[in-house]
Formats: C-alpha cells, sequence, structure tokens
C-alpha cells in the first residue's frame, strides 16, 4: 500500500510532463483525454487506499519518504507523504471533483486553440494540490503552496490576448505572495525553534510545551497571514473575484477543489498549535466572520452570473475561517466537503449557461432560461439550495448547521479581559445565511425565470451534462455522513477525521436547528418576493445591472445595499495602492537624488586627486629622489618603533 501513495501525484504530474513535452502534437481532444484519464487513475488509486484503510489492512498515519532534500548541522527536511483520515479526505475532494471538472473541460474548451496548455495546467494544478495535502512536512507543503499558487497565476490569465486577464492573473499573484512570505517567515520561526518541519513533530512539541508562547502565537499569525491570502478572506479578498477571467473550470477548480481551500486544509491540519494560541484563534474567528457578512453583501449588489459565485465562495470560505477559529475544525472540514460539491456544480452550471448565450454574464440580460434549458435549471438550482443550506434536503444544510452549533458553543478568547461572544458570532452568522440564500435565489430568479431577453443557441453536450448530473447527486446526499443529533445520531464524518473527538456530541436546544432552517427558507422567499413573481417589488432594473437604488423602499435589505454597492474592501485596498505608488515615487526620487550627488562627488574627488598627483609627477628627478628617500626613512622608522 505504501508504494501506491506517490502514485496519488504521479498520475496528473505524468499527464502535465506528457502534454507540455509534446510541443503541441497532442491536440486539444486528446490532451482532454488524457488529462482526464490522469485524474481519474488518481482518484482510483485514492479509492484502494480508502477501502485498505476501512478494512484495516493500511494503518494510519501511513508515512513514505521519498528522498531526503537537505540536512545541515541542526535541521534537515526531507521530501515525504503522509495518509491520515485527513489527507484521505482531501485526496477524495481534490480527485473525484478535479476528474468531474476536467471531464466537463473536454466539452467546454473543444474549439479553444490552447486546450491543450490548458490541461496540462490543469493536471499540475491538480497535482500540487495533492503534493500540499499529502506532504508530512512542512517545507514539502510550502513546494505544493507555491505550486497552486503558480499554476492560478497560468490559468487565471490563459486568454493572455486580453490585457484585462493578464492583469488580474498578476494580481492573483501578487497577493498571494504577500501571504506566501508571511508563512515563509512562519516556518523560518518555527524551524528556529524545533530544528524541524515535520508536522507530527511540531504538533508533539506543542503538546508537551516546549516552545514559548509568543513563538507559538507569533507562527500562527504568520501561518494564519498566509492561509487568509490564499483563501481571500479579508483584507486579501480583492483578487478572487477578478479571476473569473479564466475559462470556467478554471473558476471551478479554484473555488471547489484546489487553491482557496489551500488555507483551510493547512489551519486545520495544524490545529494543535492554533489551539495553544489563543488570541489568534479570536482573530481567525473575527475575521471569518467579517468576511462572511462583507462577502455576501457584494454578492448581492452583482450583476456578472461568475463574480456572483466568486463572493459566494468568499463567503462561504469565511464560514470555515469562523469554524476555524472557535476550535471547530471537524465542522470546517465538513463544509469544505460539501462546499467543493456545490460551487463546482454552480460554476459548471454558469459555464453552461454562458457558453450557450454567447458568453454573455450580465444575470440582467437573461432570463426565462428555464424553460430553454430544463437539465441545467435543475442541477443550477440544486446546487443553489445546497449554497443556501436549504433543511434537509440538500449537503449545504448539514454542514453549515455544524457550523453554526459550533460557534454557539464557542467563546473565542482575545485577552483575559475580552472574549468573543459565541452567541453574537452565531447572530451573524444566521445572518450570513440569511444574506446567502437571498443573494443566490435573486440570481436564480433573474437567470432562469421572467422574461427571456437573450435566447440561447445549441445544446449542452453529454460531457459537460454528465458532470452536472453527478455533482448534482453529491451536492443533495454528501451532507447524510454527518447530522445533528436531532435528526438522526449519524456522525460518520467525525468519527472519520477524528475518532477522539466522538464522545462529545452535546444536545443543542431544538430550536437552534429550527433557527438555521428557517432562516434559509425565509431568504428564499424574500427574493421571491422582490425578484421572483410575475409582478415583482421591484421596478425596471437597467441592463448593466446596476440599478440597485431602483428598489423600492419595502427591500427588508435596502440599507445593506446601498452600504455595499462602493465595494469598501476595494476602495481601501485602491487607496493603499495608491500610497504605496505614492510611497514608491518618494523614494525614487530620493534615490536618484542620492545617486547623483554621490556621481558629482565621485567625480569631484577623481578631479582632485587628478590634480594631485598631476603636481606629484612633475618631471623633475630631485623630486623623484626626496620622495624616495621619504619613504624609505618613514619605512625605517616604522621597522624600529614596531
Amino acid at each position: 500500500m505504501a508504494a501506491l501513495l506517490p502514485l496519488v501525484v504521479v498520475w496528473p504530474l505524468a499527464a502535465t510532463v506528457i502534454v507540455f513535452l509534446s510541443a503541441g502534437r497532442i491536440k486539444g481532444r486528446s490532451a482532454g483525454i488524457l488529462a482526464t484519464g490522469a485524474v481519474g487513475l488518481s482518484a482510483m488509486t485514492g479509492g484502494v487506499l480508502a477501502a485498505g484503510f476501512m478494512s484495516g489492512a493500511v494503518t494510519y498515519p501511513l508515512h513514505v519518504i521519498l528522498w531526503e532534500w537537505m540536512r545541515v548541522p541542526g535541521f534537515s527536511a526531507t521530501i515525504a507523504f503522509a495518509l491520515d483520515p485527513v489527507s484521505l479526505v482531501m485526496i477524495a475532494v481534490v480527485t473525484i471533483v478535479g476528474f468531474l471538472i476536467h471531464l466537463y473541460a473536454i466539452g467546454y474548451m473543444a474549439a479553444d486553440p490552447g486546450s491543450a496548455r490548458f490541461f496540462g495546467c490543469m493536471t499540475l494544478f491538480v497535482a500540487a494540490m495533492l503534493v500540499l495535502v499529502l506532504a508530512s512536512v512542512l517545507l514539502c507543503l510550502f513546494i505544493g503552496w507555491e505550486g497552486v499558487g503558480l499554476c492560478s497565476y497560468l490559468l487565471i490569465g490563459f486568454w493572455y490576448d486580453s490585457p484585462a486577464n493578464t492583469a488580474a492573473a498578476r494580481k492573483a499573484f501578487y497577493i498571494t505572495r504577500i501571504g506566501d512570505v508571511a508563512m515563509l517567515c512562519g516556518l523560518l520561526m518555527m524551524a528556529t525553534a524545533t530544528a524541524s518541519l515535520q508536522i507530527d513533530g511540531l504538533l508533539f512539541a506543542v503538546t508537551a510545551g516546549q516552545l514559548s508562547p509568543a513563538v507559538m502565537t507569533g507562527t500562527a499569525l504568520l501561518l494564519l497571514t498566509g492561509a487568509l491570502a490564499k483563501s481571500a478572506q479579508i483584507p486579501f479578498q480583492s483578487w478572487l473575484p477578478d479571476a473569473m477571467a479564466g475559462p470556467t473550470p478554471t473558476s471551478a477548480l479554484i473555488h471547489a477543489a484546489t487553491m482557496v481551500t489551500a488555507g483551510v486544509y493547512l489551519l486545520a491540519r495544524l490545529h494543535g498549535l492554533f489551539a495553544a494560541a489563543a488570541p489568534v484563534m479570536a482573530i481567525m474567528a473575527a475575521i471569518g466572520m467579517l468576511t462572511l457578512l462583507v462577502a455576501a453583501c457584494t454578492a448581492l449588489v452583482q450583476s456578472d452570473l461568475k463574480r456572483i459565485l466568486a463572493w459566494s465562495t468568499i463567503s462561504q470560505l469565511g464560514y470555515m475561517y469562523l469554524a476555524l477559529g472557535v476550535g471547530a475544525w471537524q465542522a470546517a472540514l465538513f463544509h469544505l466537503v460539501t462546499h467543493a460539491c456545490f460551487k463546482a456544480l454552480l460554476f459548471l452550471c454558469a459555464g453552461a449557461i454562458i457558453a450557450r448565450v454567447d458568453h454573455e454574464q450580465d444575470i440582467f440580460r437573461m432570463g426565462g432560461l428555464r424553460r430553454f434549458m430544463p437539465g441545467v435549471t435543475a442541477a443550477f438550482v440544486i446546487g443553489a439550495g445546497a449554497l443556501a443550506a436549504l433543511p434537509l434536503v440538500t449537503a449545504g444544510f448539514y454542514s453549515k448547521e455544524m457550523i453554526l452549533s459550533a460557534v454557539w458553543r464557542g467563546q473565542p478568547v482575545l485577552t483575559p479581559d475580552f472574549i468573543l461572544s459565541g452567541h453574537l458570532l452565531w447572530g451573524g452568522a444566521l445572518f450570513g445565511a440569511l444574506l446567502t440564500a437571498l443573494y443566490i435565489f435573486r440570481c436564480v430568479f433573474l437567470v432562469f425565470y421572467g422574461q427571456e431577453k437573450t435566447v440561447p443557441t445549441g445544446r449542452t453536450p453529454w460531457v459537460m451534462a454528465v458532470p452536472l448530473g453527478c455533482l448534482a447527486f453529491l451536492s443533495v446526499f454528501v451532507g447524510c455522513i454527518e447530522m445533528p443529533g436531532d435528526i438522526a445520531p449519524v456522525h460518520l464524518f467525525t468519527r472519520f477525521v477524528d475518532p477522539a473527538g466522538m464522545a462529545f456530541h452535546p444536545h443543542e436546544p431544538v430550536w437552534l436547528l429550527l433557527a438555521g432552517a428557517i432562516t434559509p427558507v425565509a431568504g428564499a422567499g424574500i427574493a421571491w418576493i422582490v425578484w421572483g413573481r410575475s409582478r415583482p417589488v421591484t421596478r425596471t432594473i437597467p441592463e448593466t445591472g446596476g440599478g440597485t437604488d431602483d428598489l423600492l423602499p419595502v427591500m427588508p435589505l435596502r440599507f445593506v445595499v446601498r452600504i455595499t454597492r462602493y465595494d469598501l474592501p476595494d476602495r481601501l485596498a485602491a487607496a493603499a495602492g495608491w500610497m504605496t505608488r505614492a510611497t514608491s515615487r518618494m523614494m525614487m526620487r530620493a534615490r536618484r537624488a542620492a545617486l547623483h550627488l554621490a556621481a558629482e562627488r565621485t567625480a569631484m574627488v577623481g578631479r582632485e586627486g587628478t590634480v594631485v598627483l598631476v603636481r606629484m609627477q612633475n618631471g623633475r628627478v630631485r623630486w623623484y629622489a626626496a620622495w624616495i628617500v621619504a619613504g624609505l626613512g618613514a619605512a625605517l622608522a616604522w621597522a624600529m618603533l614596531s
């Protein structure tokens, strides 16, 4: 079994090498089949490992050391993989969802002349993410961390003929690099303190009390910064909506199975370290709460279909960070699994819609599409219901309810005198659930109901339809592996990823469960009243999609709409960018002045030195003899004195 573990990474990596070395001889569809087959083989290998794991043939953690990377006095690092329940869950998410996205991309990218390059980058993306989730050494994990960053840059700027696309790719690369530098500093701090970056050894050192509180807090804060940038959380959130410039399968892969989930995985993997740094946990919870609300409010006023989904990803990641901040890493990981299913479904449905309406992405220029695309409509509604966490019938309900329950019990401690209220955080998360249902069903009613504004053409090919059906199935039923105790005592997920935590499943008040169930239904109902009825509460909204001021005063969230339409976080980021540019210009002027002054002084010293040398070298022999005698005298005096 140990020999199978590296194959999980080798299959997609081999496909990448073959596609790139073919130098264009492997054309679009063939490259797609090769890439999809490679990711499928990786998923099958993961399935074999999971079967061995379940049967007891494989004991965890399963360690495989590939080679020693470096060894210096006091420090060593290896390229090594480890398989345990958490990494096995991530393998399933990355390979299964990645396989369905690759299969969908065969049809979506069929007419693109650069599809071979696209599939080469996609399989490299999957391979880098698998390295990240399997690494047993943080330095090896950092290789995968940087790999997904590189691949996101290549895929966001895939259509590099457009300056906007390349600008979006650079923006994502630059912002995530800020977090990567912080993460690298955290790794260096930890390596200095423990002389090792082995994950198990690090967690043992934390548990044994071998690290000082300052080191643990500083390292946790730096690692949190890296995770926030990778997951597009405040204040690094502005790069992810612009990343929609890439092909839609790329957006699905980034949002569902790779890249943005890497930060959540890192924090869940090192939950022992963060549990020992209580102030960092409180900061994490606060940022998660703020992000989920701001992103949900921003999604409510977007008109671009893919940008709505992008902001929803930021908001759902905020829920995961909130759960991590209150110590419920199991709930965060479970929501990561369900979110991967329904967010991939929503993005792939969006791609199918956009491809058939002449690449139109403005939801105000759509409408009535359910009559032309009933299958895609059904799949999108299932994904929207899972995102909104409609009770009992969607996977998103169970994972979000698990988070809400944990937040209600949580009490993040920022300082001994300042403790965040778990009840207050729960209220904010519940309001975020209302906003989620409101913005996603706004999208459903504007795109699929009402008057037709754009008539779709063609048909959705089977190679795109099959992944939609599979993901729709998962978006409904994958949540059944973990249910609240008041519905059914099913805790398969937590029993698998954290057997030691199974003893603690407190009984919550029934009204908490009812509140979490009623809120998304209420949000969907409000969306129907405002946008879905035959005579909606809104007046005609301009086709540009910017008419949020046209909402009538009965709009329940008019105040929130007015606040968020200015996109305050992005304006703050723009102001920070202006200050950075102004500082850079000032430093450039100071540098030019300093260099000019140094050049002038150097020239002056050269001129004066030349004058002195000219006076010494005057062609008179008597002067030369005098200099020789003076030099000999000085040398003799020095010798006698020393």
